[in-house]
This record gives structure tokens, sequence and C-alpha cells, in this order.
């Protein structure tokens, strides 16, 4: 996909996604179109939560965040990536590939948080209605939001720092889409063993944990579910779950894989195949998985396009 231009010492050369892909423009028009759909859903799915009154819940609140990380997110790499492309233009400067990789790492470490405790409100919805309302309250969810933002800036701010002082010798091409801290770490000539066990501990506090908490708030929730006497009530229940926990499995299974896993145990192609599950393929997935599968989203949308042909 990328090809390797003349650049000054100090500036990486991008080589792109599967650079050895022999149809690569159509790869990033196809890119490009699920970009579009990404722009498009989490958009919607942000204004329906604001606009519309139904929609001002906890579980919505958190939603529109997740949308809002999911649209900085996919933007933070694809748009750059078809730029490059079309211009033929695939360096990018030390302080630029440093800025991408906070904001990725910031935006993937919200997420993980923000996923968490959405399965944390869920939890609660389902084995504690009654308490949902006290415990679930604006200043509670505000908060849940500002952690997650804050905890996702503090720890990229950290590993980019560190992740960036790392001496790179020979050439510096990057063999990915985008400047993400492993393929940076592998253009390391310094011994990077120490950091890389850092990296698997963070990991563990980002990843692992979130996802087993995640497991064991869905357990109780299925527990909770069987006993119910309600079909409707069930059903509404494991629908609202499982599109969750799909949007998990998408994000957290390859964030295991590329992080917690030895660089030398896998291919770059296959790290740049998972890194497009969690920067590309769930930030489309979202809106649609929990739109398509939620009817208060899907009457909100048919009430603003009812309205707004009406007022035509």
């Amino acid at each position: 996909m990328a090809k390797r231009n003349g650049t000054a010492t100090t500036d990486f050369i991008l080589l792109g996604l599967f650079p050895e892909f022999q149809y690569a423009s159509f790869l990033v028009y196809l890119i490009l179109l699920v970009y579009l759909i990404a722009l498009i859903g989490n958009s919607i799915l942000i204004f329906l939560t604001w606009m519309n009154s139904y929609l001002h819940t906890p579980m919505y609140f958190l939603l529109s965040q997740l949308s809002l990380i999911d649209l900085f997110y996919i933007s933070s790499s694809v748009p750059n990536m078809v730029i490059n492309h079309f211009l033929g233009k695939h360096s990018i400067s030390r302080i630029g590939c440093g800025v991408q990789m906070f904001f990725c790492l910031t935006l993937g470490g919200a997420e993980c948080l923000l996923l968490t405790l959405m399965s944390y409100d869920r939890f609660v919805a389902v084995c504690n209605p009654l308490h949902y309302a006290i415990i679930m309250n604006p200043k509670v969810c505000l908060l849940m939001t500002v952690a997650s933002w804050t905890g996702g800036a503090l720890n990229s701010l950290i590993q980019t720092i560190y992740t960036m002082h790392f001496p790179v010798c020979g050439l510096k091409e990057i063999n990915h889409f985008f400047c993400e801290m492993p393929a940076i770490l592998k253009l390391s000539c310094a011994d990077t063993s120490d950091y890389e066990m850092v990296v698997f501990v963070v990991s563990i506090v980002f990843i692992l944990i979130p996802f087993t908490l995640i497991m064991a708030s869905y357990i109780h929730i299925f527990l909770t579910v069987l006993r119910m006497n309600s079909p409707e009530g069930r059903n509404k229940a494991l629908a609202t779950c499982s599109a969750h926990l799909t949007v998990v499995s998408f994000y957290l299974g390859p964030g295991i894989v590329v992080y917690m896993t030895p660089g030398s145990s896998h291919t770059t192609t296959l790290d740049q195949g998972l890194s497009m599950f969690y920067t590309i393929l769930t930030p489309t997935l979202n809106p649609l998985i929990y739109s398509l599968r939620n009817k208060e989203v899907v009457r909100a949308l048919k009430k603003v396009l009812r309205k707004n042909l009406i007022s035509k």
C-alpha cells in the first residue's frame, strides 16, 4: 500500500495496511466506506440520545459517550491513512507519530473502562432495579465518564512519552497503518523487554481486569434473567446484554492478543488485522448493534424522521 519515499531521518514511514496486498486501492475505498458508516452511525446515535427525552437515561448517556469515543477513535487513524494513500505521502514526523499514539491509546483505554462501567450499569438495572435510579444517578454517570476519559488519558500520556523515548536505528519504517505502540517498539535498537513487561501489567489493568469484571457482571445478569417470570422482560434484558457482549468480544479479544502476548509470537499481518477490529470495525458496529437491537433508539429515530417529514 505504501511506497517507500525518501524522508528526513527524523521522520517515520507508515507502510500502510497490508503493504504487500495487490488490491490496495480497493481496500482503501472499502475502509473509507466503513469510516463514513461509522461517522454517520455514531453521529446519529449521539444526536438522538441528546435530543430525545426518552433516551435521557444512564444507559443512553453512557452509550452516547461510547459513540463519542468511537467517533474520535476511528478518526484518529483512518483519515490519515486514506490521505497518505491518495497523496502517495507516507512519512509522519516523530511528534506527529507521538500525538497519534497518544490519542489512540487515550481513546482505547477510555473505551475499555467505559465498557466495564456500562456492564455495571446493566448489572444494576437487571439485578437491582428498585435501587437503579438511586445508584445510577446523574452525578454517578458523570463521574463514570470523567473517570474513563481521565484514566485513558493519564495512561496514554505515560505510555506515549516512554515509548517515544526509545532510540530507533536503521530504517524508520512502521509496518502498520498508524503509529501503534507495539509497532513502534519493534523499531527500537535498545532493549525494550523491561518496558514490554510494564505494558503487559498495564494491559492487565485496562484489558484483562475489565474483561473479567464484565464477564462476572453478565454471569450475574444471566442468572437473574433466567429467574424472570416475564418473557418480555427476559428477552429485552438478553437483547441488551448480548449486544454489549458482542461489542466486548470484538474489542477486548483482539486487544488481548496484540498487547498481552509476545510480539515475536505473531506476524505484523496478524497485528494489523487484529488492530482493525478495535480501531475500525468495532466503532462501526457499535451504533449498528445498539440501534438495530434497541426499540427505544428505533422509536426515537422514527420520531425525528416523522417530525422532519411533517415539517416539510
